[in-house]
């Protein structure tokens, strides 16, 4: 399969073009990087790179930006961030890639376990991850052709927590959330939120 890999050049995005390199073509996508770039928030960017990048039979997105701070200091500015990024350009990359992606071809999507397991200073991301899990339910009813979609909704990536000075012991490696994609990718599930969590120990 040709895969189109939205920020592939990030840490879950690298783990995940790394596992799928193996048996797939893949294109990466990033920000400032990788073979194709591509802004998120703007729907003339994400129209160019489907031009750009032409037909293929799955869309992999591991990227977006939302703000992590307190709620007395989340600006009504701050929320949008969130809204324009992470929610509504993964959303658009299912709008506007859905004519250049094959039939009974994918979305994954990504979310993360803030939706579900908030913390203090998570409410804008929170916000944006449950809106994600909530567009692909609904999304997966009214794509056209068997194109399926679904979310992968990470916990906290082990490499993210060394880079950041945390505890590793309570996040995954970047490589088993890679595991999650892949079984969206290469299944037949459509309109489902993955645990990376239950899918590594599952395997």
């Amino acid at each position: 399969m040709r895969v189109l890999v939205i920020g592939g050049t990030g840490t879950i995005g690298s783990a995940v073009v790394k596992r799928l390199s193996t048996r797939h073509d893949v294109v990466v996508v990033g920000h400032k990087h990788g073979t194709f770039q591509v802004d998120l928030a703007s729907p003339d960017s994400i129209t160019s790179l489907f031009k750009a990048v032409g037909t293929c039979d799955a869309v992999v997105s591991t990227a977006g930006i939302a703000k992590f701070a307190s709620l007395d200091d989340l600006t009504y500015d701050d929320y949008f961030i969130g809204l324009k990024n992470k929610l509504m350009g993964q959303a658009n990359l299912v709008r506007i890639g859905k004519p250049f992606v094959t039939n009974h071809g994918s979305f994954t999507l990504t979310a993360g376990v803030l939706s579900r397991e908030p913390m203090k200073g998570s409410a804008s991301i929170s916000m944006v991850n449950a809106g994600l899990e909530g567009f692909v339910r609904a999304a997966a009813i009214d794509l056209p052709r068997g194109l399926r979609i679904n979310v992968v909704s990470p916990p906290w990536v082990t490499e993210t927590l060394i880079a950041r000075g945390m505890d590793p012991s309570i996040g995954i490696p970047a490589d088993q959330v890679a595991q999650a994609y892949l079984a969206s990718m290469e299944g037949t599930m459509t309109g489902q939120v993955l645990d990376p969590r239950q899918i590594a120990t599952a395997s």
